[in-house]
């Protein structure tokens, strides 16, 4: 008899585990038609782009994004939407960049070039020096002041084009972009040349941002474009000495106030269980900053909107933010967490889309080993969104402070080969962004929404 009732529990349990199996991808289903028949993310992105233009922090163009954000939530049907207080940097580029190179038969030829975010400027009579190439900060170190001090550092570092996953060689390459100017200046170098952080070989630059260390001058430093880094480098191999001459003329300002935009759901059932999903609102000013990162804010909105259009009811209070000054400080993101701290929030899971809106083909999971076991459980459900790629991994720039009040985080992880032809530079338009793949994102990172609020971590 105890056998027998054993043996009957075991089929009702398995019958309902079925069930919720079915029924969560009848939910995911609802939300991917929503989402897939709909235009609202890509309207939103063209707005963000074609109206508002380039959302640099601390910019008129950036304010007016924080408004029309919030207008989209509201639009979506957010049951709250307010904004939350930060004080940004105000770096501006001024009149555009001049440059060129001068070989030792005094021929010129014109660079493609941009400051970096952050940088100082030249001044108004420019820098004009002679140019030396570095490939590692090793061979900085070893030609020290002697072989550096008033001289143009170019660091030619290209992504290693052998790593499938492209964010690798960003990361690798960019560190000469992040710290070289200081490094350099520590030797008394006159200004630093970066070869852009793009995977392919065209005439844009990209900028991004720098950061100095005090304990060192303050030099100026720009990109220039790929094509210009391949042919700079080739004529130093044939002849020495060459000069480069380049005049910018940015400057940083105050700081200002600004804000992050925060539209949400309340939960039906623990409504103090708080499922972050977001973007960043800033892009910076050379292109429209589309894929970094209109895509992952309306991505975020358009979550809103889909559960509120399909009826779907959260037990868990989910909140789409918009995250200001992710390029050039991340005091949004500060701001963020302080505010969690300070209202003893309780905040379980964080996604965050600042990848791109291409192709999705997974997620990236920060947590706790229980809490990636359960998620990667729902792999399955993902099978039929083209999501079949859920590893340890980073999760973002503007949810990673929440790790340390225990939050769990995600990123969303779209296809990264053609992301870092675009990023910082000129080609970031709404244009480059597919409809059909930016909704694909969304429909998965709605679905992994879903899923945490049906189940929690």
């Amino acid at each position: 008899m105890k056998k027998q009732f054993l043996h009957i529990i075991c089929i009702l349990l398995t019958g309902l585990h079925g069930f919720s199996r079915d029924n969560d991808s009848i939910i995911i289903r609802k939300l991917s038609v929503e989402i897939m028949t709909g235009t609202h993310a890509y309207e939103n992105l063209r707005y963000l782009c074609k109206k508002i233009g380039p959302r640099l922090s601390g910019s008129e163009n950036a304010q007016k994004a924080v408004e029309a954000t919030a207008r989209m939530l509201r639009e979506a049907g957010a049951d709250t939407v307010y904004l939350q207080p930060c004080f940004v940097p105000h770096w501006v580029r001024g009149e555009k960049e001049t440059g060129y190179i001068v070989l030792q038969s005094g021929e010129k030829y014109s660079l493609n070039l941009c400051a970096l975010g952050n940088s100082v400027a030249t001044g108004k009579d420019g820098v004009r020096s002679e140019v030396i190439e570095i490939n590692s900060y090793d061979e900085l170190e070893r030609l020290g002041e002697k072989g550096i001090a008033g001289k143009l550092v170019f660091y030619n570092s290209p992504m290693n084009p052998s790593y499938i996953e492209t964010f690798k060689a960003y990361g690798e390459s960019g560190v000469f972009r992040r710290n070289g100017p200081s490094r350099a200046a520590k030797y008394g170098a006159a200004g630093v040349i970066i070869r852009s952080l793009a995977s392919n070989i065209d005439e844009f630059p990209h900028t991004g941002s720098t950061t100095y260390n005090d304990s060192f001058p303050k030099i100026p430093a720009i990109a220039i474009s790929t094509k210009d880094a391949e042919w700079l480098s080739l004529q130093l191999r044939k002849q020495q000495p060459i000069f480069v001459f380049f005049k910018t003329n940015c400057k940083m300002l105050p700081d200002v106030p600004s804000f992050n935009v925060i539209g949400e759901i309340k939960g039906t059932q623990f409504p103090q269980e708080i499922i972050t999903v977001g973007g960043h609102l800033d892009s910076w000013d050379l292109g429209e900053g589309a894929q970094d990162d209109g895509a992952g804010c309306v991505q975020s909105i358009e979550i809103i909107r889909a559960l509120k259009a399909t009826g779907l009811k959260p037990k868990r209070t989910i909140r789409a933010v918009m995250f200001m000054n992710e390029e050039n400080g991340g005091r949004g993101a500060k701001a963020y967490l302080a505010a969690a701290k300070l209202l003893k929030e309780q905040h379980i899971f964080a996604l965050e889309s600042d990848a791109g809106g291409f192709t999705p083909r997974g997620f990236s999971l920060d947590m706790k080993e229980q809490q990636r076991n359960k998620i990667t459980e729902w792999k399955y459900l993902f099978d039929d969104y083209s999501v079949y790629d859920f590893r340890l991994g980073g999760s973002g720039s503007d949810i990673g402070p929440l790790k340390e009040i225990g939050t769990a985080l995600c990123g969303l992880r779209p296809d990264s080969q053609r992301y870092f032809d675009l990023h910082h530079a000129a080609t970031d338009i709404f244009e480059a962004v597919s409809i059909r793949e930016l909704n694909l994102g969304t429909v998965n990172m709605a679905a992994l929404v879903w899923l945490v609020r049906e189940y929690g971590l």
